[in-house]
């Protein structure tokens, strides 16, 4: 089975851990567009309650025009996710998707080829977050 993401734990809290990523992800040509609180949406929708998770939804403009370039299909594969997952108090797991797997699912070679560059990125990304 491929892994769909790289990942580390950190010792930090959830808003600095989620200030480190962003930080990280711009160094590497990613913005961050969207910002989903997924445990207040749950407790807000059904009432239930999840550990701390944040999804970050990243993009990096120049890789997403070329891999939109090499088939427009991957948009339903976009933004890149960074989840910050808090496991305990002070205890961080960063989750950041791994683009090659994720174009992977459209069996297009030739763009998970292209992904390779987005691996490279978000792996750097995720080891300075």
């Amino acid at each position: 089975m491929t892994a769909i993401n790289f990942k580390r734990e950190i010792a930090d809290t959830l808003d600095h851990a989620i200030e480190r990523a962003t930080k990280a992800l711009t160094a590497e040509g990613f913005g961050v567009l969207t910002r989903i609180d997924m445990h207040s949406k749950i407790k807000e929708k059904i009432g239930k309650d999840i550990i701390p998770t944040v999804i970050l939804g990243a993009c990096n403009p120049n890789l997403a025009y070329e891999a939109y370039g090499a088939n427009p299909d991957v948009t339903s594969l976009l933004p890149c996710n960074a989840v910050l997952r808090e496991l305990a108090p002070g205890k961080i797991s960063l989750e950041f998707v791994k683009p090659t797997a994720m174009m992977l699912i459209l069996g297009d070679a030739k763009l998970a080829e292209l992904a390779r560059e987005a691996d490279a990125r978000i792996e750097r990304a995720l080891g300075n977050a």
